[in-house]
């Protein structure tokens, strides 16, 4: 992914990321593998969400804990990956198609996976397979900006950093919810946030493509 179309992470001008990239490129790591390894991330905190649904007492509690840890470290497979690529430059012919497919999967494994552990609550369900869709969506609505000659547009409010931010939020608050109460609303009230501001970012990029269309 070029400059231009490259989305802006603060987390990059640390100095850990940097140090952490260097270390992978020089054992033979490759962007692509790190990709790869971001859904597998995902995988793990999908399902943690779904047996976080069938478990009891303290076991929910720690399968919620153990969504959040796989929700960061998918987004730090993100960054490094795009940190090798870049700054490393081992940037590939098929670093776009690796940059993006992983993304989608571990959107829909997240969201869908936080959804199935939900079943049992009102509108569990539905708001996980809607925010996985809406996810999908805002992804393709910034590539469609792209593949009209306009600058891919990664603003929010509610962006992959966003809907992962407001989805490690939810899981922590629901573990410890769920220890104190025997509940999990706050993992809810994550996903129905997520689906309203996914709407509202759609809405926004699709003004702002048309905006630039317009001004050509």
């Amino acid at each position: 992914m070029d400059a231009i179309n490259r989305r802006q992470l603060r987390t990059r001008s640390r100095a850990w990321p940097s140090a952490v990239a260097r270390a992978l490129a020089r054992s033979g790591v490759r962007p692509n593998q790190v990709s790869v390894a971001s859904i597998l991330f995902a995988a793990v905190a999908g399902g943690a969400f779904y047996l976080a649904g069938t478990s009891a007492n303290w076991a929910a509690a720690l399968w919620l804990v153990v969504a959040a840890a796989g929700i960061q470290l998918r987004l730090v497979c993100n960054l490094l990956d795009g940190l090798l690529a870049i700054e490393g430059g081992l940037k590939s012919k098929t670093g776009e198609l690796f940059n993006e497919m992983p993304d989608r999967l571990a959107d829909v494994l997240i969201l869908l996976g936080a959804g199935l552990g939900l079943r049992d609550y009102p509108w569990g369900l539905t708001l996980g397979w809607t925010a996985a869709l809406l996810a999908v969506l805002t992804a393709y609505v910034r590539l469609l900006g792209g593949s009209l000659g306009l600058q891919q547009d990664f603003g929010g409010p509610m962006a992959k950093q966003h809907r992962m931010f407001a989805m490690t939020v939810g899981a922590l608050a629901a573990a410890a919810e769920h220890a104190v109460r025997g509940t999990r609303w706050a993992l809810l009230a994550a996903l129905a946030v997520i689906v309203s501001g996914c709407v509202v970012t759609l809405v926004l990029r699709t003004r702002r493509i048309a905006r630039g269309l317009a001004a050509r």
